[in-house]
């Protein structure tokens, strides 16, 4: 008869829950070795879904029963519910800011602001810009972004270096941005003042931008030497014949920023914004010989099965045909089979049994950072999902963190920089998903060209192993601080 603990179940050992992690390890390396870039269309579902059900095979023989298993599974994956939902609006808002008419003159102005020389530093700046404002980089990478992989494209520009350079922009810009959700939630499950937590975010975040800043601007000046605006020059007219392009129709742009700074939910203003893309479609794109009705019906198509362009020009075709709600589904089902595997790590003890044997390596004042660190990485590996990744690095060590005397916004730096801005170098994760679907390359072709989420841990790392800017709390009769603490800077 099992011991039973708290889980209802026996907490397994140390081995045991190393094996649905080895399996799932061993499973990917197999997955990209076979099927490469297109790893994440079916094959790392399957290996993640494997690695899932070897972990409810150790909860079983530890003592838990698979209803209660699956039970688990069914909570943890509802997390992703309103992710999913967005997912699916942000689908809906390419192909109808597409059919409006939106993305075509965003594609049409930038390519005349965005010059080559400058080209990929340019993306940098600007996303970051957007992003901060907006606060989501999601919905930025599938907006400005999806524009600025057009005009890429169009330049012969590197498609791979533009998605770094569009997700370090984002990045960057979420992580700052006071409207972020991962800035606030991080501050508030580390107990962190929002404003201090941005703050002291400076200090690894700029110099991370400024590394991305100047590889950027150095592989924009190589590839400016290079680049035949033909190309360009034949998609822009091609937008122009095909489309009504205005002034105007950078309205909707403005108008959901506006949402954003307003605080409105983003699923909620993703909606009103594919109905205020509707409406300057209406108004903007509407030709003669279609009824209203019809036009209707046609939006409602683009907005669940994407934009189907007819332009006449193969390149642009093959560029504006995309986006709709149907196109997040591959997205989807990588995400629920990651929370699947999540779900199972979590409620069989397995996620404990290891994050617990991490914390009890970490016995030397700062070294505590290095583990709040490794347990970010872990979680966007593990759990998939940059906000348990979040939650996991700060809940666990919230109260070591202040038994050693350091300041929350320590704890709630330190997730960020590992778990926020490493969340879209994941495949398998929320936002390496979203972000392949979105910009339309693969998570490992893009990763070596997000130098920002590259470069933020490693400046991170290098600050806890020299203790710099590690800030302590001001020195209290709590019997828990240890003696001799510095006053806080």
């Amino acid at each position: 008869m099992h011991n039973e603990t708290k889980r209802g179940g026996d907490l397994p050992q140390l081995w045991q829950g190393a094996i649905p992690l080895l399996v799932l390890f061993v499973g990917l390396f197999l997955a990209v070795m076979t099927f490469g870039d297109e790893a994440t269309g079916g094959s790392v579902q399957i290996v993640l879904m494997c690695a899932g059900l070897v972990a409810g095979i150790v909860g079983l023989s530890n003592g838990l029963g698979w209803g209660t298993l699956e039970k688990a599974v069914s909570e943890f994956s509802s997390m992703v519910i309103i992710p999913i939902m967005l997912l699916f609006s942000i689908g809906g808002l390419i192909g109808v800011w597409l059919a409006s008419g939106v993305i075509p003159t965003l594609i049409v102005y930038g390519s005349e602001i965005l010059h080559p020389s400058i080209f990929y530093a340019a993306v940098l700046v600007l996303c970051s810009v957007v992003a901060m404002s907006s606060g989501s980089a999601w919905t930025t990478a599938g907006t400005i972004g999806v524009a600025l992989m057009g005009i890429s494209q169009a330049s012969d520009l590197s498609l791979p270096i533009t998605a770094g350079a569009i997700i370090s922009g984002v990045y960057f810009g979420d992580k700052l941005s006071p409207l972020s959700d991962t800035t606030n939630l991080a501050s508030g499950m580390a107990g962190a003042e929002l404003f201090v937590h941005v703050r002291y975010m400076l200090w690894t975040t700029v110099p991370a931008f400024l590394i991305a800043l100047a590889v950027f601007l150095f592989l924009s000046l190589r590839a400016g030497q290079q680049v035949d605006t033909a190309q360009l020059a034949l998609l822009t007219g091609t937008l122009s014949s095909n489309f009504t392009i205005s002034w105007a129709l950078l309205l909707p742009m403005a108008i959901l920023i506006g949402l954003a700074i307003a605080r409105v939910p983003p699923l909620l203003a993703i909606v009103i914004s594919i109905i205020v893309g509707v409406a300057f479609g209406l108004a903007f794109q509407r030709g003669d010989q279609v009824s209203l009705p019809q036009l209707m019906v046609d939006y409602w198509r683009t907005a669940a099965t994407g934009y189907e362009a007819h332009t006449g020009v193969a390149d642009a075709d093959e560029l504006l045909s995309r986006g709709g709600m149907a196109s997040m589904m591959t997205t989807v089902w990588l995400i629920l089979s990651a929370m699947f595997f999540s779900g199972m790590m979590e409620r069989t003890g397995c996620l404990q049994r290891i994050l617990t044997s991490v914390l009890g390596l970490m016995r030397k004042d700062r070294s505590i950072f290095f583990g709040v660190a490794a347990t970010a990485l872990f979680g966007n590996i593990v759990a998939a999902d940059q906000y348990l990744s979040i939650v996991l690095s700060t809940r666990m060590y919230a109260d070591e963190v202040h038994a050693r005397g350091f300041r929350p916004e320590m704890l709630s730096r330190t997730a960020e920089d590992f778990g926020t801005v490493t969340s879209p170098l994941v495949p398998w994760n929320t936002c390496g998903a979203f972000m392949a679907a979105t910009l339309g390359v693969s998570t490992m072709v893009y990763l070596p060209f997000c130098i920002f989420n590259i470069a933020s841990p490693l400046v991170a790392c290098i600050y806890i192993g020299s203790g710099i800017a590690l800030r302590r709390r001001a020195v209290s009769p709590k019997p828990d601080l240890i003696p001799g603490q510095q006053k806080a800077i």
